[in-house]
């Protein structure tokens, strides 16, 4: 476990993710892109499914972080557990290979009123690394001490209990504090466009930074460029 966790200090994670009615879903499709960034210096991956993380796995050697995801995003997924959510989903990511498996780790209800803490002991039975996906510092102290190994930041912002996170940028506030409140590993991610400010997060003390959007998803990255160009 440690020396995974020791593998990804210091390293730019991707996030190679597609939702199943976007072009780029397609299995071939994804492991190119999966190859491209490695290729491009990528030091680990996080990939949703159970394709994708096998996929990963097999054919790259270089930790992966695997989650869950349901097929559409519901409209009210602020209000939502929906991350890694229950026992069965952890399951299927631990089944599936993944080094690290990550989970909403927010203090919220979740499906079926599982706890996060049994989720984590699933991970911890089966030798993997359990990742708590939190949004804010109560989250992560309790994710914490639900026996979490990493903390990272990829809900800021995107719960209801969250909304004073930045829209524009990632929280660096947030990962200051968890830095100092757990003292365990920290991921900064979200809303990270900029390579000053994977540098900033290191200068802070994340142990790593995955960015998504910014490299894999050409639809999000087109919509900046034309907005921009609609202002001018």
């Amino acid at each position: 476990m440690n020396n995974v966790i020791e593998k990804i200090k210091g390293v730019v994670v991707v996030s190679v993710q597609a939702m199943p009615s976007e072009p780029l879903y397609l299995e071939q499709c994804m492991c190119a892109m999966m190859k491209s960034v490695i290729n491009g210096g990528a030091g680990a991956l996080r990939v949703a499914g159970v394709r994708d993380i096998k996929n990963a796995k097999k054919l790259f050697n270089v930790p992966v972080i695997g989650i869950t995801k349901p097929e559409v995003i519901p409209k009210n997924y602020k209000e939502l557990v929906y991350i890694t959510p229950t026992i069965k989903d952890v399951i299927d990511v631990v089944n599936a290979g993944a080094d690290i498996v990550a989970m909403d780790g927010t203090c919220r209800v979740r499906p079926n009123n599982e706890k996060l803490k049994d989720l984590i002991k699933y991970v911890h039975i089966h030798n993997s690394i359990a990742m708590a996906d939190v949004a804010t510092i109560e989250d992560a102290i309790y994710a914490k001490e639900a026996g979490a190994d990493i903390i990272s930041t990829t809900l800021a912002g995107y719960t209801m209990e969250s909304l004073s996170s930045p829209s524009d940028g990632p929280d660096f506030e947030l990962l200051s504090n968890i830095v100092k409140e757990t003292k365990l590993p920290v991921i900064l991610e979200g809303r990270i466009w900029e390579a000053w400010q994977v540098n900033k997060a290191f200068e802070m003390g994340a142990h790593s930074v995955v960015i998504g959007s910014a490299i894999t998803r050409p639809q999000l990255i087109t919509k900046k460029f034309v907005f921009r160009n609609k202002e001018v």
